[in-house]
C-alpha cells in the first residue's frame, strides 16, 4: 500500500500531541501574534483542524479510541508556503552561469523543452512534489512550462495527493526559442482551459503566468489581463526587477513606461492575488503601488545571491507597506527548504541594515503568506477550521542542532536555531489535509 493509500485509509478523527506554534495576523506585534503551546494537542477531523489547545484541557474530551500521535519533543507548525518556484527547473538546479539572462539561454530553455514529453513531465512532477513535502512545503506557487501538458502533469500529481497548490502554464510569445513559443491566442486559450479544468478542483488553484514582460508581447499581456478580469479569483504570477540587465531590457522593449512594474500595472496585472518574484530593483513609488494594488512581492534570497541579481531591501519594503513573502525560486534558488530560505533571507536583510527576527520569518512562511495570498484561515495556521496542513519539526534532527537547542532559553532562540541550522533533515513529518504525506526515518 502506498503512503497516499495509507493516508486515505486513516480514520477521520485523529490527534497530535507536541509543542504547537502558529500565528495570528501580523507578527510585528510578536507577543500578541504568536500562539505557542508547550504541551499541546491538535485535533483533526476530515482534513480540517477541529480543535487546538493545551493537551491537559482537550485530551479528556476525545472520543474513546481516538488515535493520538505522540510527537512530544517536536514542534508542529503550519505547512510552509513557497510563493515562487519553477518545477521544470528541478533537473537543472545548481547550474553555473555568469548571470540571469545567460543562465536562461544555456540551461533553462533547453531543460524546459523536455516537457514536450508528457512522461517526462509526470516524472519530474512526482519528484518535485516529493521534494516539497520532504522540506515541509505544503503549498507553492508553481511555474510550469509553456506546454499545456506540463501544467496538466503537475495538477494531476498534486490533486492525487490532495495538496493545496497554485500553478500555471507559462505564457511566452517572443524573445525565446521557437520551441518554447506560444501565441497571444494559444497562451490565453490554454490558460483558460486550465482554469476551467483545475481552478477549484479539489484543492487546486490556477495562476495566469506570463513569464516576464520581455518574453510577452503587448498583445499577450493584453490577453492575460482580459483573463485576469474575467476570472478575478485566479492568481497572477510573473517576475519583475530581478536583475539590472533585465530591467534595462524591459525598458527598451516597453518605452514610455515609468518603470518595469508600471508595465504590469498599465496592463491591469497588479491586483490582489498577483505575486511578483524578486522585486529587487523597485523604487519607493513602485513599492507603494504594489501596496495599494494588494500585489505581493515574493522574495527569493537564495536565487538572488546565486545569480548575483542583487539584495532585496526589507527595510524599504516595510517602510512602504509592500506585502512580502518568502520563496525558494528553484532552480535559480539552490534549495527547496524554506528553513534554508529563512537562513538566507535573514542574512540579506542584515546586509541592508534590517534585523529579521525568527518569529517574523516563520510568520512570513506561514500566516503572512496565507494572508497576502487571500487564503487566510484556510492555510498557514493551526487555528480551528483551517485545512490541516502542518509540519513536524525535530529540534534534535542533527547533532549540532540538538546541541544548540539544548542551550536555548526562549522561543525566538529555538526558532532562530531551526532557521539557521535546519533543512529537510529537521522535517520529521509533513501532513496535508490531515494525512501524513511525508515521514523521515532518523
Amino acid at each position: 500500500m502506498t503512503m497516499h493509500e495509507q493516508g486515505h485509509a486513516a480514520q477521520s478523527l485523529s490527534a497530535y500531541r507536541a509543542q504547537l506554534l502558529y500565528f495570528h495576523d501580523d507578527a510585528q506585534a510578536e507577543d500578541e501574534a504568536v500562539e505557542w503551546i508547550v504541551d499541546g494537542l491538535l485535533v483533526v477531523r476530515d482534513g480540517h483542524v477541529e480543535r487546538v489547545g493545551e493537551y491537559a484541557s482537550l485530551a479528556a474530551d476525545l472520543p474513546p479510541g481516538t488515535p493520538i500521535v505522540d510527537w512530544r519533543g517536536r514542534l508542529i507548525v503550519p505547512g510552509f508556503i513557497d510563493t515562487h518556484i519553477h518545477y521544470p527547473q528541478t533537473d537543472m538546479i545548481a547550474s553555473p552561469a555568469p548571470g540571469l539572462l545567460p543562465w536562461l539561454e544555456t540551461y533553462t530553455f533547453p531543460t524546459e523543452r523536455r516537457f514536450e514529453n508528457p512522461e517526462y513531465a509526470a516524472d519530474v512532477a512526482r519528484f518535485f512534489v516529493d521534494e516539497l513535502l520532504r522540506c515541509g512545503t505544503t503549498t507553492a506557487l508553481v511555474y510550469c512550462t509553456v506546454h499545456l501538458g506540463s501544467a496538466q502533469a503537475f495538477f494531476t500529481e498534486s490533486h492525487a495527493r490532495n495538496l493545496r497548490m497554485v500553478a500555471g502554464k507559462v505564457m511566452m510569445d517572443r524573445n525565446c526559442p521557437e520551441f518554447l513559443r506560444d501565441t497571444p491566442e494559444s497562451g490565453a486559450r490554454d490558460s483558460e482551459a486550465l482554469i476551467q479544468r483545475w481552478h477549484g478542483t479539489g484543492r487546486q488553484m490556477v495562476a495566469l503566468t506570463p513569464r516576464f514582460a520581455p518574453t510577452s508581447s503587448p498583445e499577450q499581456l493584453g490577453r492575460c489581463a482580459e483573463l485576469a478580469q474575467q476570472y478575478s479569483d485566479v492568481f497572477i504570477q510573473s517576475h519583475v526587477a530581478e536583475n539590472r540587465d533585465e530591467v534595462k531590457w524591459a525598458a527598451e522593449l516597453f518605452p514610455g513606461y515609468r518603470s518595469y512594474l508600471d508595465i504590469y500595472d498599465q496592463f491591469g496585472l497588479l491586483r490582489p492575488r498577483a505575486v511578483y518574484g524578486h522585486c529587487v530593483w523597485l523604487d519607493d513609488d513602485d513599492r507603494r503601488r504594489m501596496r495599494d494594488a494588494g500585489a505581493v512581492a515574493a522574495h527569493c534570497p537564495t536565487s538572488n545571491q546565486f545569480l548575483g541579481s542583487g539584495l532585496f531591501d526589507f527595510a524599504a519594503a516595510q517602510d512602504c507597506g509592500m506585502p512580502v513573502t518568502l520563496a525558494t525560486d528553484v532552480g535559480g534558488g539552490s534549495s527547496f527548504s524554506m528553513l534554508q530560505t529563512m537562513n538566507e533571507a535573514h542574512k540579506v536583510a542584515r546586509l541592508s541594515g534590517h534585523h529579521l527576527s525568527a518569529r517574523r520569518m516563520f510568520w512570513l512562511a506561514t500566516q503572512g503568506a496565507a494572508r497576502d495570498l487571500g487564503l487566510s484561515g484556510r492555510i498557514g495556521t493551526l487555528a480551528a477550521g483551517s485545512e490541516a496542513d502542518f509540519v513536524v519539526l525535530d529540534p534534535k534532527a542533527t547533532p549540532l542542532l540538538e546541541r544548540r537547542v539544548s542551550y536555548t532559553e526562549s522561543l525566538e532562540e529555538l526558532l532562530f536555531a531551526l532557521a539557521m541550522l535546519g533543512d529537510d533533515r529537521a522535517v520529521a513529518a509533513t501532513y496535508a489535509a490531515g494525512r501524513q504525506v511525508h515521514t523521515r526515518s532518523r
